[in-house]
């Protein structure tokens, strides 16, 4: 049973962590994997949007820190760093399905993700000051856009767990579900909704809200028309109505 599941139906590529004895947590060959379903779902005109999820009740308990000490990620090409530079890259809208422990790089993965959906029961944290490390995945810069810089601070150095209801209310999710199966179902309809509007301008909204380098008002005024208007261009008129 392989380790990591990749399913592409209807412009949707669902990666599925299937590593469910450990809780799913993320090995080097794992990683290899996630990085190669990204650059391919980039590649992918076809794929619209990008489902990242869990399976056995766990989202994932991080890094597989003893599979990590054996292959050591050392290398501009180590498949962790491989996996971000994919990530980053995304092209298609990307969505995460979070039930149960999402723990180290399953925290700092969300804030990459364009939308985040948890069920009552995910539970969220961030040890890498007790490990010894600090937090990767550019969540010293991500995660305080989204939460506040004390909050991040606070989640950061203390490393405590937190629940799907804090999350939710400090922006790091969209809505919590009641259990696995509302999740599901929740995730399902949301994604469909999203597989169903045009694919350049889903990649071109993301690329827009994503973007950092036009910061005033009138840089993303004028970003914002040269893409407009490069759809426009594609679009075709409604039929007229009488």
């Amino acid at each position: 049973m392989s380790d990591l599941l990749v399913n592409d139906e209807d412009g949707l590529r669902t990666i599925t962590l299937n590593r469910p004895a450990k809780r799913n947590a993320i090995t080097m060959a794992m990683y290899a994997g996630l990085a190669d379903a990204l650059a391919e779902a980039t590649e992918n005109p076809d794929i619209r949007v990008v489902l990242l999820t869990g399976s056995g009740g766990s989202f994932t308990a991080g890094n597989d820190l003893k599979d990590m000490a054996a292959n050591p990620p050392t290398g501009d090409d180590a498949p962790p760093l491989r996996f971000l530079a994919a990530l980053h890259a995304l092209r298609p809208v990307l969505v995460a399905e979070v039930d149960g422990p999402a723990i180290g790089v399953g925290t700092t993965v969300l804030p990459h993700c364009d939308l985040a959906y948890a069920s009552a029961r995910a539970v969220f944290r961030l040890p890498f000051v007790d490990l010894g490390l600090v937090p990767e995945a550019a969540s010293t810069l991500l995660l305080p856009r989204l939460v506040g810089a004390r909050k991040a601070a606070e989640l950061m150095l203390f490393g405590e767990p937190f629940d799907a209801a804090e999350a939710l209310g400090m922006g790091l999710l969209n809505a919590v579900a009641p259990d696995a199966e509302a999740l599901r179902e929740m995730v399902s309809g949301r994604v469909a909704a999203l597989t169903g509007k045009p694919s350049a301008a889903l990649a071109a909204t993301k690329r827009l809200l994503r973007d950092e380098q036009a910061g005033t008002v009138s840089e993303r005024l004028e970003l914002d028309r040269k893409v407009f208007q490069s759809l426009l261009r594609g679009v075709k008129p409604p039929d007229a109505h009488p």
